[in-house]
């Protein structure tokens, strides 16, 4: 028999449990505070190491080959879309400048048209060389159907991160073809580090890591350009998604020894809720839209879904997110804004410190409690006046 909680409520023979979101939660200050100045907030996906836990993702409107360098020259990572507009178009810019000027009425024919030339191997070769020949790491994604036919490719060109990527992705897919993707046997055939995603569940997750990947990206929806949740009806709050995965995370580290870091993609838009991510147990974070409003950024202001090309069902939009920084003052400040998103290398190491922790790992183990009026609670001016949090 079932056992229920409080938070607990009974539909016809099912339990549904309740699911909480970045605003739902805060974090609990230790009772030991450490300086900002002694807290590494580096992480390891695999092999690599990255100094900035903050992945670009593998959106157009974030990623070229430009911000690829540049972000890479910060200590960052940038996800290069394999199946997007940079492999496709020799001149991808003119592409992407059209999708931002289109309408709002006209902007969906145009992206789908936009993602009806087909991805050019020699493309996926050429702009992976382009970022490496800057001397950075760079990562790149695909969709699960391409990913043995284009490791291959990657390696060779020098990628130093192969990211697998649908809406939902498990071990486990019936399909009437039979030709079902194989994990196993890209973890077999990979020299660098393995990321899969998206997943939001404990055994989705405990299947993915028995393949023996590297990392696993967590959040079905919750992206500011993603429409999925909608559309499809499906998705977890990232909270509790990635306590549930990191859960799933610990108990294979405990079983195996093998350590898979936790990426949570989307929905974050401040620090803060790059550290509830991180206090969640990520070990890292996925950020689309903070990215699209760099100056940098391959749209300038402009972000749309991975998922956009689908040609029956649209589950990304496009979205104006405006310019609003520079990429090194987005990661390390100074903060010019009272809203949070800048310096969110600064915010996170505070956060880390404040709660008592050294490290992303020992974050791991801070106090966060259910806190539903966190973000109103004596925030009435600032919600009035339009500043701070009431923006």
């Amino acid at each position: 028999m079932a056992v229920r909680t409080q938070n607990e409520q009974v539909v016809t023979n099912r339990i549904i449990r309740q699911a909480l979101s970045f605003d739902e939660v805060s974090l609990v200050p230790g009772s030991v505070t450490i300086d900002p100045a002694l807290v590494d907030i580096s992480t390891e996906i695999g092999s690599l190491h990255l100094d900035v836990p903050f992945l670009a993702a593998a959106m157009d409107g974030v990623v070229d080959v430009n911000f690829a360098v540049q972000y890479g020259k910060l200590g960052g990572l940038a996800v290069l879309n394999l199946d997007g507009l940079n492999t496709r178009y020799e001149d991808p810019a003119s592409i992407i400048e059209r999708i931002c000027k289109a309408s709002k009425d006209e902007v969906n024919s145009v992206l789908r048209q936009a993602y009806q030339e087909p991805v050019k191997e020699e493309l996926i070769e050429k702009r992976i060389k382009e970022i490496k020949k800057q001397g950075v790491q760079i990562a790149v994604s695909t969709v699960p159907g391409r990913a043995l036919q284009r490791l291959d490719i990657a390696q060779q060109a020098g990628a130093d991160l192969f990211v697998v990527q649908g809406t939902v992705t498990t071990a486990r897919h019936v399909s009437p073809t039979g030709k079902v993707v194989s994990f196993e046997e890209i973890c077999e055939k990979a020299k660098i580090p393995v990321v899969v995603g998206n997943c939001v569940s404990y055994q989705a997750a405990i299947e993915l890591m028995e393949c023996g990947i590297d990392g696993i990206l967590v959040g079905v929806g919750p992206g500011a350009a993603c429409t999925t949740r909608n559309v499809l009806g499906v998705g977890v709050p990232q909270i509790t998604a990635t306590l549930d995965v990191a859960r799933a995370r610990d108990d294979y580290y405990r079983r195996t020894g093998k350590y898979v870091a936790v990426i949570t993609d989307g929905g974050m838009r401040v620090g803060g809720d790059i550290a509830k991510a991180m206090a969640a147990g990520a070990d890292a974070v996925m950020l689309g839209s903070p990215f699209a409003a760099a100056a940098e950024s391959a749209s300038k202001g402009y972000n749309w879904g991975m998922a956009t090309p689908d040609p029956l069902l649209p589950r990304g939009t496009r979205i104006h997110v405006g310019v609003k920084t520079m990429l090194k003052q987005l990661i390390f400040g100074p903060a010019e804004v009272d809203d949070g998103s800048q310096n969110l290398a600064g915010a996170l190491r505070a956060a880390i410190g404040i709660c008592g922790a050294r490290n992303i790992k020992e974050f791991h183990q801070v106090e966060m409690v259910f806190a539903p009026s966190i973000r109103s609670e004596g925030k009435l001016y600032q919600q009035i006046q339009g500043v701070g949090m009431g923006n």
